[in-house]
């Protein structure tokens, strides 16, 4: 059995509008009309046990809406989903003990009462027998390095610390597969190394399974083992990281340090390579990796210098994730 199965997955919702025109009459100009929007458009995919999946897309993609349904928030207007068996919005109270979610924008401490007291809540909630309870409470805190402020109260907490304690409290029952939307958005760069590490453990040690949303590139390159793209409602890629990266990946950068130094611009005759930086005995590269290969490059200069020092370099994966959405954007016009 699959921790998740979606198959052609729908939802749409009305969308108000306002009828504009000459055809227009004066009373319909102010008289607030509705129409379609599809969210979510006949997706199909499956997460196999112990996946660790990035489902990215822009804003308005569809991402949190298919969460929402993955979760039982949402009811969906067709298609199939089954989570660890169970039809979400149908099972959603059994569903809770099998699945743990995190919202980024939504939290689920007690704003004005230490975070600890919604850890015991939450134990009371998932049924947890009282000895299992404080040694899976006890290594969470372990893991996450909360001991110092776990008995503040959560508005006196930083952004980090909050997330920290949000996570521990979506773990503590264990659960077989782990929702994330936006988890790291406004964290530190040292918050984000944190949770990105203990996310990684806990999929290594209790094999759960990762469902990550996220803009944060970081935390599809530390995260993920797979990447799921959703643009306008419609899957248009799903394969693994390195996938993604030699499927759209658009260029390379190539930085050299020579020693005996010379006219590169005059020597290196490769389709596909631009000159970026000439400064000195340091060069910098643009390679096309559509047109030459780096090792063809590299054979060349190697040829015509001597060489102290390579670094490649690939296309940032920012850049990336923004070219795949502006050529499906320019595919649907």
């Amino acid at each position: 059995m699959q921790a998740v199965e979606v198959k052609n997955l729908s939802k749409k919702f009305e969308k108000k509008t306002k009828a504009l025109g000459l055809k227009a009459s004066f009373r319909s100009v102010f008289r607030k009309q509705l129409a379609d929007f599809i969210a979510v458009d006949q997706i199909s995919f499956q997460v196999a046990k112990g996946e660790k999946v990035a489902f990215i897309g822009p804003n308005g993609a569809g991402k949190s809406t298919t969460i929402k349904m993955l979760t039982g928030i949402l009811h969906p207007d067709s298609g199939e989903v089954k989570v660890t068996g169970l039809t979400p919005w149908k099972e959603r109270k059994q569903l809770a003990f099998q699945i743990g979610t995190v919202f980024g924008q939504k939290p689920q401490l007690w704003y004005h009462l230490p975070a600890m007291d919604t850890f015991y809540l939450f134990g009371k909630i998932y049924e947890i027998e009282a000895k299992k309870f404080k040694k899976r409470l006890d290594f969470l805190i372990d893991k996450f390095q909360v001991q110092d402020f776990v008995y503040q109260p959560v508005r006196k907490l930083s952004l980090g610390q909050r997330m920290r304690c949000e996570m521990i409290a979506s773990l503590i029952h264990q659960p077989k597969i782990l929702f994330l939307d936006e988890p790291t958005i406004g964290l530190d760069v040292v918050a984000k190394q944190q949770l990105r590490e203990v996310l990684n453990t806990m999929n290594k040690e209790e094999g759960t399974t990762i469902f990550i949303t996220s803009h944060d590139a970081g935390d599809l390159e530390k995260i993920a083992d797979r990447v799921i793209v959703i643009d306008l409602g419609k899957i248009i890629f799903d394969g693994t990281v390195k996938a993604l990266k030699e499927k759209y990946a658009a260029y390379k950068i190539i930085d050299l340090k020579i020693i005996n130094g010379g006219n590169v611009k005059s020597k290196i005759k490769i389709p596909g390579v631009r000159i970026l930086k000439a400064e000195n005995y340091n060069w910098q590269f643009e390679l096309d990796v559509k047109k030459t290969s780096v090792k063809a490059v590299l054979d060349q200069l190697l040829n015509i210098y001597q060489v102290e020092d390579i670094g490649i370099f690939e296309t940032p994966m920012e850049e990336i994730i923004s070219n795949i959405y502006a050529q499906n954007s320019l595919k649907n016009k």
